[in-house]
């Protein structure tokens, strides 16, 4: 965590000047961590601070707090703010923000279901999305068709797709009945329809499609459809250094906006994975 002289930070919370700000130190009106404060002070924001006994709230110092929920979606809800058929999205079934707005981490098209998560740092947003991490989403799918052990072994290795290669990581059988069986699959990438498209390579149509994992956050079996749940701080920073993002770092609100999948700035990312 970066530090920053006192009286820039405390100027930046909108307690007055930075000259005001000096001011008050040099005559100790200001405390850090129960300490009067000298003006070659740094802080990283996370201190206890006080001015004339009152301490400054920590949002205020350090920006806004970073906010991670996931939230179950249903089939029928579309992954956008606004739709322009009228149909439900789900930022309509998400809580409000104070500051900042909710950025999706991923889609899920219209007819999937399950774990979307929701933040509202665009940095953390950007690295978990963007490819170059290779942070896997695991799905359970509900196949129909024939499917044998040479059709598996394609579908990890890699198949052809119109946008270019792509492969399963792993497929594991889990039952079902009939023609329809279940799998669960990981992909390490976010393109559109991948999972449904892999399977449609193989001339396998997928009948219904979760998902149930996303990096290191899975889909709780208790979470109703249409609900969501903010993750806990351990599970935030777990998010975070799967992305090499320090978890203690507080976000600004400049942070807030956005939700691209450009590069993470500042990163160089991870080696491409060999095939």
């Amino acid at each position: 965590m970066s530090d920053e002289k006192l009286q820039k930070v405390l100027a930046r919370a909108g307690l007055g000047s930075r000259r005001e700000v000096e001011t008050w130190i040099q005559v100790g009106r200001v405390r850090v961590n129960g300490q009067v404060a000298t003006l070659g002070d740094r802080v990283t924001g996370a201190e206890h601070i006080t001015v004339d006994g009152r301490r400054v709230p920590a949002e205020k110092l350090t920006g806004l707090r970073r906010k991670v929920l996931m939230y179950h979606k249903p089939v029928g809800e579309v992954t956008s703010r606004h739709d322009t058929e009228g149909r439900p999205t789900v930022f309509q079934q998400l809580p409000r923000l104070g500051q900042g707005r909710w950025i999706s981490i991923g889609r899920l098209d219209l007819n999937t279901l399950g774990l979307l998560l929701f933040t509202n740092d665009g940095e953390l947003a950007n690295r978990l999305m963007h490819p170059s991490w290779e942070l896997e989403r695991e799905y359970a799918c509900r196949v129909f068709g024939e499917v044998d052990q040479a059709m598996l072994n394609r579908l990890t290795a890699g198949v052809v797709l119109d946008d270019g290669e792509a492969r399963f990581d792993s497929i594991v059988p889990v039952g079902g009945e009939g023609g329809n069986t279940w799998y669960h699959v990981v992909v390490r990438e976010g393109r559109q329809r991948e999972v449904r498209r892999l399977w449609e390579s193989q001339d396998v149509a997928v009948s219904r499609l979760i998902r149930v994992r996303y990096g290191p956050v899975s889909l709780p079996h208790d979470l109703p459809r249409g609900k969501y749940r903010f993750l806990e701080d351990d599970a935030i920073a777990a998010l975070c250094r799967a992305v090499d993002l320090d978890p203690r770092q507080s976000i600004s609100p400049d942070a807030s906006g956005g939700g691209g999948r450009r590069k993470p700035a500042g990163s160089k990312g991870r080696k491409p994975r060999r095939r």
